[in-house]
């Protein structure tokens, strides 16, 4: 029988910490919780779960120095941050460090549910090993990279792997999908995500960001590959060569 997922929970407010253990306990989840940067430090100790959900100010430090931590020694954790939801600012640094996803206080419990399980979903597409035999990956080129979808792979010109986090190789496959096309924040969140923004969502322009800098510190020096179209969205300028 599967393993239920395993969320850990860290955040100061005890409400919070019983609300959400008891909904997500009620969902099929097993539930690990820590109060504080201290607590989070001997559940990992014991077990690493599959995801964790960090709040941003707790009493011994920052989610945020955990989100950078945990990233640094656990890549392919799922993270979502908690913030207040007027922490702009908090937001689109957990995600410059690597967040997978953030969430606004005071929020509903059954949207943090449906967070977590469309990171969980993109956690487990990006970890999957073939089935058998080495799959014939769908694939697509551009600019001297190779794109596996499959595989969820990216090589660069040189021949290096460009290491994607499941988000921004989502965000990649949107662009191959639609080739040429502006795509907007609104269009991009709703195939990467599958949700609306609200208007102060910044996850679009700050995953962009990331992944611009990955494939452009890979490229061989060319012309850039996205164009930023103001009040419109984002651009893929290059020509994509799709393969079967």
């Amino acid at each position: 029988m599967q393993t239920a997922p395993a969320i850990l929970i860290v955040d100061d407010d005890p409400e919070i910490r019983s609300l959400l253990g008891r909904y997500l306990a009620g969902q099929g989840f097993r539930v690990l919780s820590a109060a504080s940067r201290r607590d989070c430090e001997a559940v990992l100790a014991r077990s690493l779960p599959d995801l964790a959900v960090l709040d941003v100010m707790l009493p011994d430090g920052s989610g945020l120095e955990i989100c950078r931590d945990l990233r640094a020694r656990h890549p392919q954790l799922p993270l979502i941050m908690l913030t207040a939801l007027k922490e702009d600012v908090d937001r689109i640094i957990g995600l410059e460090i690597g967040a997978d996803d953030y969430l606004g206080k005071p929020f509903n419990p059954r949207e943090l549910v449906a967070r977590i399980k469309a990171v969980l979903r993109r956690a487990a597409a990006a970890a999957a090993p073939p089935d058998g035999p080495a799959p014939e990956a769908r694939a697509y080129r551009m600019a001297g990279f190779a794109i596996e979808i499959e595989l969820r792979r990216v090589t660069a010109p040189d021949g290096r792997q460009v290491e994607l986090t499941g988000a921004e190789f989502d965000l990649l496959r949107a662009f191959l999908e639609r080739p040429g096309r502006l795509l907007s924040r609104d269009q991009l969140l709703d195939f990467t995500q599958g949700r609306d923004r609200d208007p102060l969502d910044r996850s679009i322009d700050v995953l962009m960001s990331r992944l611009r800098r990955k494939l452009g510190e890979a490229a061989d020096g060319g012309a850039p590959l996205f164009k930023t179209v103001r009040n419109g969205g984002y651009q893929l300028v290059v020509p994509v060569e799709a393969r079967p």
